[in-house]
C-alpha cells in the first residue's frame, strides 16, 4: 500500500541549515574581486553562518578543481614534511572549514538561446565527469576553463535538463523571473516552450529573486500548482549569484556571498539529503533565510493560511465524525488526486485571523486517517501523513499526489473533484475524463516497458523561435479560472447547460442545477438572470471586455463580458489568477 507517514525512522533530529547554492568565483571571468581566494570564500562563507555552498561558474568547474588541487599540494607538502608552518596553518584552516562546511561542486551551464541551469554535484563527484559532462553538453574544449558567460552554440535547456539529472546532478534553473531566466518574462516565446522549460521532469527546483515577497505575482505563487497550464508544484529557491564576496555599497544589485540565502530541513547535511528533498513533495522544508537570528521562525502551516483555500490545499479545524468532518477529509482527498494533487492541513482553518484549533493527538489522527482512507477510498493512493506546528499548536498535514489510475472513489461509488476552493462529485463528461487519463498513463506506461531508454513527457528540444514580427500574440481574452457558459437548452420542462472550466478547458455537457457544483450553480443562477437579448445587458464597457459584477468575500471574484461581432461571452467565478491582459484594466488590477 502506496501509504506512509514522514518522520517515523528518523535517526536524526530535524534542523536548519542555511545555504546558498548559487556562487562565482575568480574562475568566472565576469567576476569582480580577482584577489579573492578560496580559502576566503570558506572564511566568508562561516561569516555569514552559512552550511552549504556551491560552486557555480560560468561553463567551468575550474573554481572547484583549483580549490581541490591547492588542497592536496599543501597535504602532499605535509606528508613529505616539506610543508611551511604558514602553509600548515592554512591547511589546518581548510581541513576546519570543510568538516563544517559542505561545498559543492558544480557550474553555471548557457543553454540555448541563452538560458541558465545550474547543475550542482556532490562533492566526491570527480571533477573530471563533471567536465566531460559539460562537453556533452557542447561547451568548447578549449574554451572549459574559460569561465565564459557565453560558449556559442550549446546544448538546449531540456537536455541540459536531462543530462545533469542523468549524471545525479541537482538540476535548478537559475533566476528564473530575470535575465537569462527560463520563466522568460517579456520575452515572447510560445506558452508550450514556457511550460516544458518550468514543468519538466528532469527539472528539480527554480531559483527565483522575489521568494521573499508576497503577492499573486510573485514566481513562486505563480508556480505553487494551481495554474491550469503548470499543475506541477516546483521548489522554489533563492541564492545570491554573488560575483563577489561582499555586496557592493556603490551598487545595490551587485550581492555578496551569502546575501540571498535559503535553509533547508534536513536531519543530515549531505548533497543526497538535500536532493531528496528537491524530488519530495514536501515544500515546507525550504524557506527564506532569516536574516536575523531573533526573527520569528517561518510558520508554513500559517503562509498556507493567507493563501487560502484553492485548487491544490484545504483545511480542516477537526476531524471527528459528527459534524462531517471526516468524510470531508476523505471527500478532500478523494478529489485531489483525481484533480492536480494538494495538501490538506488538520487543525486550522482557512482563516489566518482565526487562532489554529490544533490536534491533541497527531499520532493518534494520523492512524484514523490512514485506516479510513485505506478503506474508503479505492484504488490505492499516495498519500503521506506528519505534523506540524501552526502558532505553537500541533496541525497534521496529508500530502496527497495525484493519481496514476483515476476516478478514484469514496466508498465504491462517489467519485469527487476538485474546483477552485470546493470539492464536488464528478458529473459524467468529467468522469469520461479521468478514465481517459488513466488510459493514457498506461499507454506511456507501457511504452516505457518496452523502450531502453525513458519516456519524454515534454518534446526534448524546444522549437526554434519565431522571427519577433510573426511571434503569436498570446491569447489573453479568455480568464484562466472561474467557468464559462457556453449554451442552455430546454428537454421536457427541464434545462440543460454546457459550461466550460476555464483552468483547463473542458467541455461539460448537460449539467443541469441540480447537478451542478457550488460555483457551477453560481454561474448557470446568474446567467439565467441576463434578459434573453444579449445587447440588453448592463455593463461598463472598456472596448470590448466588461466587467458584470464584482463578488468580494473570503476570495475575490469576478463575473465578466466578451463581445466580438454581436457574440457575447460569459465567464463567471473568475479568481484574481485568471486576470491578464486586457482584462486587468476591466478590474483595476495593474499587471
Amino acid at each position: 500500500m502506496p501509504r506512509k507517514t514522514i518522520n517515523q525512522q528518523k535517526k536524526k533530529p530535524l534542523k536548519w541549515h542555511v545555504m546558498d547554492l548559487h556562487l562565482h568565483t575568480p574562475a568566472s571571468r565576469d567576476y569582480k574581486q580577482k584577489n579573492v581566494s578560496y580559502l576566503d570564500f570558506l572564511q566568508k562563507a562561516e561569516a555569514r553562518g552559512l552550511d552549504v555552498i556551491a560552486f557555480t561558474d560560468h561553463n567551468t568547474v575550474k573554481g572547484f578543481r583549483e580549490m581541490k588541487e591547492e588542497i592536496a599540494n599543501l597535504q602532499l607538502l605535509d606528508s613529505l614534511n616539506r610543508i611551511l608552518p604558514e602553509e600548515r596553518a592554512r591547511l589546518k584552516e581548510y581541513e576546519r572549514l570543510l568538516k563544517k562546511i559542505l561545498v559543492l561542486p558544480g557550474f553555471e551551464f548557457t543553454a540555448t538561446f541563452g538560458f541558465h541551469i545550474l547543475g550542482i554535484f556532490p562533492p566526491d563527484k570527480p571533477v573530471r565527469e563533471i567536465e566531460h559532462l559539460l562537453l556533452k553538453l557542447n561547451v568548447p574544449s578549449e574554451t572549459i576553463d574559460d569561465g565564459a558567460f557565453t560558449v556559442g552554440a550549446s546544448s538546449d535547456v531540456l537536455t541540459a535538463y536531462r543530462e545533469i539529472n542523468q549524471h545525479g546532478g541537482l538540476v535548478i534553473a537559475a533566476h528564473v523571473n530575470s535575465t537569462n531566466g527560463v520563466a522568460m518574462r517579456g520575452i515572447n516565446f510560445g506558452g508550450q516552450t514556457k511550460i516544458a522549460y518550468t514543468q519538466d521532469p528532469n527539472l528539480h527546483a527554480l531559483e527565483v529573486t522575489d521568494l521573499e515577497f508576497k503577492g499573486r505575482r510573485t514566481t513562486a505563487t505563480f508556480f505553487n500548482g494551481t495554474k491550469p497550464e503548470y499543475p506541477r508544484r516546483m521548489h522554489c529557491i533563492q541564492g545570491s549569484d554573488a560575483h563577489r564576496l561582499d555586496s557592493n555599497p556603490a551598487g545595490k544589485k551587485e550581492l555578496g556571498l551569502g546575501d540571498r540565502t535559503t535553509e533547508i530541513l534536513l536531519n543530515d547535511l549531505t548533497f543526497e539529503t538535500i536532493l531528496n528533498v528537491f524530488k519530495g513533495n514536501d515544500f515546507s522544508k525550504t524557506r527564506p533565510a532569516r536574516k536575523q537570528m531573533n526573527q520569528i521562525a517561518f510558520d508554513f502551516v500559517q503562509a498556507a493560511r493567507e493563501e487560502g483555500a484553492n485548487i491544490i490545499q484545504d483545511f480542516h479545524p477537526d476531524v471527528m465524525v459528527r459534524g462531517g468532518h471526516l468524510y470531508n477529509i476523505i471527500a478532500d482527498t478523494c478529489a485531489l488526486a483525481n484533480t492536480n494533487g494538494g495538501t490538506l492541513y488538520i487543525g486550522a482553518s482557512g482563516n489566518p485571523k482565526e487562532p489554529a484549533t490544533g490536534i491533541e493527538d497527531p499520532s493518534k489522527v494520523i492512524q484514523k486517517l490512514e485506516k479510513e482512507i485505506s478503506n474508503r477510498i479505492s484504488p490505492p493512493l499516495s498519500v503521506e501523513f506528519d505534523s506540524l506546528k501552526c502558532k505553537d499548536k500541533p496541525v497534521v498535514r496529508v500530502m496527497i499526489s495525484r493519481g496514476d489510475d483515476p476516478p478514484y472513489a469514496v466508498d465504491d461509488n462517489k467519485i469527487y473533484i476538485r474546483e477552485e476552493s470546493d470539492t464536488g462529485l464528478a458529473v459524467r463528461d468529467e468522469i469520461v475524463g479521468l478514465v481517459n487519463r488513466a488510459r493514457e498513463y498506461q499507454k506511456m506506461m507501457a511504452f516505457v516497458q518496452k523502450d531502453a531508454h525513458p519516456i519524454r513527457l515534454v518534446p526534448e528540444v524546444a522549437p526554434e523561435p519565431m522571427p519577433v514580427k510573426e511571434q503569436p500574440v498570446q491569447n489573453d481574452d479568455v480568464p484562466r479560472t472561474g467557468v464559462e457558459v457556453i449554451a442552455s437548452e430546454d428537454r421536457k420542462g427541464s434545462k440543460y447547460y454546457t459550461l466550460r472550466d476555464l483552468r483547463n478547458g473542458n467541455v461539460v455537457k448537460n449539467v443541469t442545477v441540480k447537478s451542478a457544483r457550488k460555483l457551477w450553480h453560481y454561474a448557470i443562477t446568474k446567467y439565467s438572470e441576463l434578459p434573453e437579448d444579449k445587447k440588453n445587458v448592463k455593463v461598463d464597457w472598456q472596448g470590448n471586455f466588461g466587467l458584470l459584477q464584482k463578488v468580494t468575500g473570503k476570495t475575490v471574484r469576478y463575473d465578466l463580458v466578451e463581445k466580438n461581432n454581436g457574440n457575447y461571452r460569459f465567464f463567471y467565478g473568475v479568481t484574481d489568477d485568471g486576470i491578464s491582459g486586457h482584462w486587468n484594466d476591466v478590474v483595476g488590477l495593474s499587471d
